[in-house]
């Protein structure tokens, strides 16, 4: 199989264009910036002839000043009265809960500093996703606003709380006197005692009403749901027990519902564990743009967003035999016989297929739970008894409440964790109908599109300064408290709310503890301060009962047909918006390492664009980078670039949510354009697919990708095998080529520790939470749109995205013509995590003039930032490209104030770990100071170090647990059982720099179980 693969990492290495030829045959895109170097200290290199020789024997030395600048001053104040808690130097861990998932916060000197997974949160300690590992940054926002403030004149001035409480509760009484209603307008509560807290709060205020409303709706499943077997519910999905998974736009392993704990579980039948098993499922993903969960699919079906309902209507048909009308797919053939396949597989796979889709349609859902009851997955893949929680908003509420507004029937609306004034479907519409609102309060944490249309802003805490509680899934809930105490004079949302009901109890601290202790402890025995301890708590399971589905499905069907046939053809274009990894749906916008994590498809930074496939980019005439206009039917329009995308079904464009904030904060202001106006409410639900024009402007937007910043020559860097050729073989793919073997190094024993790690590319799936816990962990700094332009984006650990497709030959250069456009729409593609590969025998290291890079003991590749002088010798000889040379001092460089140039932000460095000053090399370190941390424990408990003390950042973040770092001379290690793997393979080991990372064949179940 991998002699008839030819794998590139984008299209420019495709197409072999002048621009890639010259940029990766080139290692540095720039040369040194010595001119500014040297009028920084006051020279020029604009010199008489006579003195060049004195202005070149200054270059090498200009390099080392750039290295050598005056150290940051770090004031050092002592305790004159130490906290009890507190050792310098010593880490304090807090259990805590963000969005539903239970982790832990690590904190140095009362600062935290980094999230990790609790390891008691049982099934749901899933990793943690890139949201949460860069949210620790968000407490120290400079963008907030530090007090409450009013709002007059579109002015936004800070006041006491004082004065907002006398305002707040005045216009409150106000309204419920006048017989006007109070709504409280929120993104999904699952919190039982903010529940609790809003009861009191209509208590006092009978008027009042709680409208969930989520920026990205799950409306149409509940409502499905609802309709199907009478219960309002997101189910608990267990991809864990599918063997078989047909997914249509669902992007589970991303940003549908839990992408985490999806993530865990779909591995968690696909790794290599369940391999050496002989066990792995199979997933078929039919959708329109290219979607995490599609690259990772063994099996996937480009179909345009009109023939999602017809391509379900299909299968149902195929599955149980019935004849509803309007499942024909037209000219897509490749879809229609994969359905015929799947239909067979999933009837032969009764009670372990699990069927999903990404639609927010109410019938298309219907549908859905119509072909699951058929396939038997309700009790077994899909369980309604023990619900998710993370999504409640109802669409057809939050529609009413504009009309209320627009009557003049709401008095007063309060905004809690939410943003319609940016993220609503018509925002026109919303802040117009919210003008005739006579009082409007927003508890947002700054000055955001909602806030500043409001008169009072009572700035809530960020989740680490905050009491709580979450109840993500039936039987499941994690505690929220403070990691340190509030850093602006801000105030629990839900004190505020009790504040102006007058509650007997107004410290949220005392209410959270006395409603658990009424409410939950009883019920599990435990005490107050063992759930804090602990940081979750399980109530026992109900049984996942089976569901029959009954209704009649004329309608439904009737209703699917006609939402095709809205899609107009001809020369619109059919447009899905979406949620990407990084951004979301924009309430993290101002977080600068989102900002610059690359989207795991594209591997675009700080940017949304319009995906296009290649065969239709053409027809329109247009290329990559050009600027076109697209506009939706009810008149909106952007102007966005063009990015060429592999994969993306003909007819369709994709634009990602959570892009153009104007109001957010220095990082994520007008970073892109807002799609949400593309969003329309048609039948009772929000969707987000739609019919518009792309017309090309003439401009012209380079885009900042890191994708093809290095080329790897062709070299065979990925391998990869059916599972059917790895029952045969299980080395399949992975057969070692002769060659000789010559040594340029001394060999060594490591004799103590000899630190490996192991990948597993059939559990990595490229979400990039690593990349973002490796940035926090090591104080990896953000260098902003332009400079990832340069090449200069700063990320220890990368990772790579090819695309291949099978060929006769394996040949698919221009010249031979082998390759054409169409080809391009069935792409597969391979994630390769990509760090320092700590060679034995390290190219870097030879080459190094000062010895800065050097070999340790233990079989690690270090670096003596203070020895290097930046020649950049290593990066050049380093066959892996991981090495990073630091242009600036983007830390703390007023260039790059999107990020850490004050002091108050620099309060989430780790101390552990030295911030790089200009002028050095730097790149992974295998995170040092966590092994250092872990021998010293043991050292300290008088014990031996035993596997699995020491993980590292990326390593923990991991939901797929595609990671394995441990002791390579410890045999019973989960590291040396893994590399003793026949799927290990060392890349580019023929050129015998013997790196100490093995990666493990990838493994696609492409091969169907019954015939066409």
């Amino acid at each position: 199989m991998e002699s008839n693969k030819k794998y590139w990492k984008g299209l420019e290495e495709y197409n072999n264009t002048p621009d890639f030829v010259k940029n990766s045959k080139n290692e540095f895109a720039e040369p040194l910036p010595i001119e500014d170097v040297l009028n920084e200290a006051g020279l020029s290199t604009v010199t008489p002839r006579r003195d060049f020789l004195k202005a070149l024997g200054f270059g090498l030395g200009a390099v080392t000043l750039a290295a050598c600048q005056t150290a940051p001053v770090h004031k050092s104040i002592p305790y004159l009265v130490k906290p009890e808690e507190v050792t310098p130097g010593i880490p304090n861990y807090y259990t805590s809960s963000f969005n539903g998932q239970s982790i832990l916060v690590k904190t140095r000197e009362g600062r935290p500093i980094k999230i990790e997974p609790n390891p008691n949160a049982g099934q749901f300690n899933c990793g943690t996703d890139a949201r949460a590992q860069a949210s620790v940054l968000d407490l120290y926002d400079v963008s907030k606003l530090k007090a409450p403030a009013l709002v007059k004149d579109g002015k936004v001035e800070e006041t006491t709380w004082a004065k907002i409480d006398s305002f707040v509760k005045g216009e409150l009484a106000k309204a419920q006197a006048g017989g006007k209603k109070i709504r409280i307008v929120s993104s999904t509560v699952n919190s039982p005692s903010t529940n609790a807290v809003i009861a009191q709060f209509i208590t006092k205020y009978p008027a009042a009403k709680l409208v969930q409303y989520d920026a990205v709706s799950y409306t149409g499943i509940i409502q499905a749901n609802q309709n199907s077997f009478g219960k309002a519910v997101l189910p608990k999905y267990n991809f864990d027990k599918a063997d078989l998974i047909v997914s249509f736009s669902a992007d589970f392993l991303g940003t549908w519902i839990s992408g985490e704990e999806f993530t865990a579980q779909y591995t968690a039948n696909r790794n290599y564990k369940s391999l050496e098993n002989k066990k792995m499922s199979r997933h078929i993903q039919f959708e329109s743009g290219m979607s995490l969960t599609g690259t990772n699919a063994d099996t996937r079906v480009p179909v345009k967003l009109s023939e999602e309902g017809p391509a379900l209507i299909a299968l149902y048909n195929a599955i149980t035999g019935n004849a509803l009308p309007g499942g024909t797919l037209g000219n897509n053939t490749t879809a229609d016989k994969v359905i015929k396949l799947v239909a067979k597989e999933l009837v032969q796979a009764k009670g372990k297929g699990l069927v999903v889709c990404g639609s927010n349609d109410v019938s298309t859902q219907i549908l859905v739970n119509a072909i699951n009851a058929a396939i038997g997955s309700y009790g077994t893949t899909i369980d309604l008894d023990n619900p998710c929680y993370l999504y409640a908003g109802n669409d057809a509420e939050f529609n009413g409440l504009v009309a209320e507004m627009n009557r003049g029937e709401v008095g007063a609306v309060l905004f809690l964790n939410s943003n319609p004034v940016y993220d609503a479907a018509n925002t026109k519409a919303f802040t117009d109908a919210l003008a005739k609102v006579p009082a409007k309060i927003s508890f947002a944490d700054r000055a955001d599109e909602t806030a500043t249309a409001c008169d009072a802003i009572a700035i809530n805490h960020n989740y680490l300064e905050s009491w709580g509680d979450a109840n993500a899934y039936e039987g499941y809930y994690s505690i929220v408290q403070p990691t340190i105490n509030p850093v602006f004079n801000s105030r629990q949302a839900e004190e505020s709310l009790l504040t102006w009901a007058d509650a007997p109890v107004k410290d949220y601290y005392q209410f959270v503890r006395s409603n658990w202790e009424a409410k939950m402890l009883p019920a599990v025995g435990l005490k107050w301060e063992e759930v804090l301890e602990k940081g979750v708590v399980t109530v026992t399971a109900k049984a996942a009962g089976a569901y029959s589905f009954t209704q009649s499905l004329a309608q439904v069907a009737t209703s699917i047909v006609n939402s095709s046939k809205a899609f107009k053809g001809g020369d619109q274009v059919e447009l899905q918006v979406y949620e990407n990894i990084p951004m979301r749906d924009g309430k993290n916008a101002n977080n600068a390492f989102l900002q610059e994590l690359p989207d795991p498809v594209s591997k675009v930074t700080w940017d949304n664009y319009v995906a296009l496939a290649p065969k239709y980019a053409e027809k329109l005439k247009v290329k990559e980078f050009d600027v076109v206009t697209v506009k939706g039917s009810n008149g909106y329009s952007v102007d966005l670039p063009v990015l060429i995308q592999p994969g993306q079904a003909q007819g369709t464009a994709s634009i990602a949510l959570g892009y153009g904030r104007t109001k957010v904060g220095k990082a994520g202001n007008d970073v892109g354009k807002n799609a949400f106006p593309f969003v329309s409410f048609v039948n009772g639900t929000f969707q987000y697919a739609t019919s518009v024009t792309i017309t090309p402007t003439g401009g012209y937007y380079e885009l900042a990708q890191t994708q093809t910043h290095h080329s790897f020559e062709g070299r065979a860097v990925i391998k990869e095998a059916t599972f059917k050729e790895y029952l045969k073989n299980p080395g399949a793919g992975n057969e070692k080529g002769e060659h000789k073997d010559y040594d340029l190094w001394d060999q060594y024993e490591k004799p103590g520790n000899n630190w490996v790690m192991a990948i597993d590319l059939n559990a990595c799936t490229g979400c990039g939470s690593c990349i973002v816990a490796c940035n926090v962990e090591n104080n990896i700094p953000v260098v902003g749109r332009d400079e990832v332009r340069r090449r200069r984006e700063m990320h220890w650990i990368r990772i790579d995205r090819y695309y291949s497709y099978e060929t006769k030959d394996g040949d698919v250069t221009k010249e031979k013509e082998i390759a054409k456009l169409e080809d391009l729409d069935h792409v597969s593609v391979v994630h390769q995590p990509m760090l320092c590969q700590h060679c034995d025998h390290a190219p870097c290291e030879t080459v190094c003039p000062v010895l800065a890079t050097v070999h340790s003991s233990d079989g690690l590749n270090h670096m003596a930032y203070n020895r290097c002088v930046g020649t950049r010798y290593c990066a050049n000889n380093c066959p892996y490209k991981v090495r990073r040379f630091n242009w600036f001092n983007y830390w703390n460089d007023s260039r790059f104030d999107n990020y850490l140039n004050n002091e108050f932000t620099q309060l989430v460095l780790n101390p552990d770990v030295t911030t790089r000053s200009r002028g050095v090399m730097e790149k992974c370190s295998m995170c040092i100071q966590r092994i250092q941390g872990g021998k010293l424990q043991a050292k300290l408990e008088k014990r031996p170090l035993k596997d699995g003390d020491i993980k590292m950042a990326c390593q923990e973040a991991c939901s797929a647990n595609a990671i394995v770092f441990g002791d390579a001379n410890d045999p019973n290690s989960e590291v040396s059982k893994a590399l003793r793997s026949e799927r290990i393979y060392y890349v580019l080991e023929e050129i015998n720099v013997k790196p100490g990372i093995g990666y493990m064949t990838k493994i696609r179940n492409t091969d169907t179980t019954v015939q066409a």
